[in-house]
C-alpha cells in the first residue's frame, strides 16, 4: 500500500487518478482548492483542501500539514489552460500559467522533499504541447511555453535527484475530455489508467524521460 499525494485532485485526470488509486487500495492525499463532489465520495482518502500551489504560504501550510507524512509518489497534476493567439497575447494569463504549470510543481516538490526517500517517485503532469519539436500548428503561447518551463524543471530534478535514488516522470496524459481541456480526446478514464501503468513502471532506470501515457517516447 503506496501513499501518493496528488494535486488538482478535485476534477479531471486528478480526479480520475485519486480514484484509482484509491480503488487499489493505496493511500491517497488529494490535495485541491475546493473539493468537488465526487472527490468528496471516493472512500477512503484524505482530502487537504483549501491549497492554492502558487501561494507560498498555502504550500507551507501543506509541507507542515504532512511533515511526518512519507510519501510514495508525489504527482503534480494541478493546471492551467488559455489559449494566446499571436494577435491575442495576454501578458497576464501567459504570466499566471507560468506560475501554475511551471513554477508551483517546482516549489511544491522542493517544499516536499522531506517526505521523500531513496524509491520515492515525483510525476509531473506535463503536455506534448510543451514539445518544441513537435509543435506544428502555432499558437497556444501560454501553455506550450510554460509546459515546456516544466518540462526543464523536471529534467533537473531527475539529475538533481539521481543520488538520492528518487525517479522522476515526465508524463503527457493525452488529449483528454475534460472541463479544462475541451469535449474532444480520450475520457479521463483511460488517461488515467494509462498514467498510472506509467507511473508504476517509472523507475531509475528510466527517470527524466518525456513519455505519453501510452508509454512513447516524446520530442523535447
Amino acid at each position: 500500500m503506496a501513499a501518493i499525494l496528488i494535486t488538482g485532485a478535485a476534477r479531471g485526470i486528478g480526479l480520475e487518478l485519486t480514484r484509482q488509486f484509491a480503488a487499489r487500495g493505496d493511500r491517497v492525499i488529494a490535495v485541491c482548492r475546493t473539493p468537488s463532489s465526487e472527490l468528496q465520495q471516493i472512500e477512503g482518502v484524505r482530502i487537504i483542501a483549501d491549497i492554492d500551489v502558487t501561494d507560498a504560504d498555502a504550500i507551507a501550510q501543506l509541507a507542515t500539514q504532512l511533515s511526518h507524512q512519507a510519501l510514495d509518489v508525489l504527482i503534480n497534476n494541478a493546471g492551467v489552460l488559455s489559449d494566446e493567439s499571436l494577435q491575442n497575447c495576454n501578458a497576464a494569463t501567459i504570466r499566471h500559467q507560468f506560475e501554475v504549470n511551471a513554477l508551483a510543481p517546482l516549489l511544491l516538490t522542493r517544499a516536499l522533499l522531506p517526505n521523500l526517500r531513496a524509491g520515492s517517485k515525483i510525476v509531473l503532469i506535463t503536455s506534448r504541447m510543451g514539445s518544441i519539436g513537435d509543435n506544428g500548428s502555432g499558437g497556444m503561447y501560454g501553455y506550450r511555453m510554460s509546459k515546456a518551463a516544466l518540462n526543464a524543471a523536471a529534467k533537473s530534478l531527475a539529475i538533481d535527484l539521481k543520488g538520492a535514488g528518487i525517479a522522476v516522470g515526465i508524463l503527457h496524459p493525452g488529449l483528454v475530455a475534460t472541463d479544462m481541456g475541451g469535449p474532444q480526446g480520450i475520457p479521463p478514464t483511460e488517461s488515467a489508467t494509462n498514467l498510472l501503468a506509467r507511473i508504476d513502471q517509472l523507475s531509475m532506470a528510466n527517470s527524466g524521460e518525456f513519455l505519453h501515457a501510452n508509454g512513447s517516447p516524446l520530442p523535447w
